[in-house]
């Protein structure tokens, strides 16, 4: 399943409910470090690497209006500004949004509303065409590793054989992007089937991978669409800082 199984009656330790108008407020002990988006020499997003790790907490507040002093926390700027967080994303599950591009060896699902732009699926001739390639051993296991390394979970490769999603195994976590390609600061990357609550009380659909937005002005929200790019939010990462000083 793209969804996490779980047991009847039984939900996932981490948990994500958005505030209306306000910040996320995160429980479960969900640990919280940085992840960067490392490009290649010609830009393209090629690896993730590791940032520090934030102190460990079992509840905490994060700023989805993109504002606050002390980022990725909430310093209760939403409410000084006026932020509107009003969700807008569907409720619908990720396979009634998806997509296939169906090869002889994997099955590629995309849910292009999610979609965080973290551009892993340009490498090479892209997910799209290596997936229709995938009865060659290097495009498939290139397709595989472009949707496995979408942070969004927009991109799900399918075993053709098996029926099965190759997804990547995670622990449950959070991570906060910085995109050294873009010199951005992306969203916030749900890892291992983090349940996300609307302000209304009503649950997404569990996925082993979900961005949310922080930067304020997704369309799609809770989830992020990428507006981050275009409009280069910068939450004051030092990566990105001394990388737009070399330039």
């Amino acid at each position: 399943m793209v969804t996490e199984d779980k047991k009847p009656g039984k939900e996932a330790a981490g948990k994500v409910v958005v505030s209306k108008d306000g910040p996320y407020i995160v429980s479960g002990n969900l640990p919280l470090a940085r992840e960067m988006i490392m490009p290649d020499k010609e830009g393209i997003s090629f690896k993730w690497r590791k940032g520090d790790a934030y102190p460990a907490k079992g509840t905490y507040a994060l700023c989805r209006c993109g504002r606050s002093t002390n980022k990725p926390y909430c310093t209760g700027a939403h409410a000084e500004t006026g932020f509107n967080g009003t969700e807008t994303a569907s409720k619908a599950k990720y396979l009634a949004q998806a997509e296939k591009t169906i090869g002889p060896d994997l099955i590629l699902t995309d849910a292009e509303a999610l979609c965080s732009a973290a551009r892993f699926c340009d490498l090479a001739e892209g997910a799209w065409k290596l997936t229709a390639k995938s009865g060659d051993p290097k495009s498939r296991k290139l397709a595989i590793r472009e949707a496995c390394d979408c942070p969004s979970g927009r991109l799900v490769v399918w075993d053709k054989k098996t029926k099965k999603p190759i997804e990547p195994k995670f622990k449950q976590s959070i991570s906060i992007i910085e995109d050294l390609g873009a010199n951005v600061s992306g969203p916030i990357w749900l890892k291992g089937g983090v349940l996300v609550e609307s302000s209304g009380g009503t649950k997404y659909e569990i996925r082993n991978r979900a961005t949310l937005c922080r930067c304020g002005q997704s369309a799609n929200k809770p989830f992020c669409d990428g507006t981050h790019v275009p409009t280069g939010f910068n939450d004051g990462d030092k990566a990105l800082s001394k990388r737009r000083a070399r330039r």
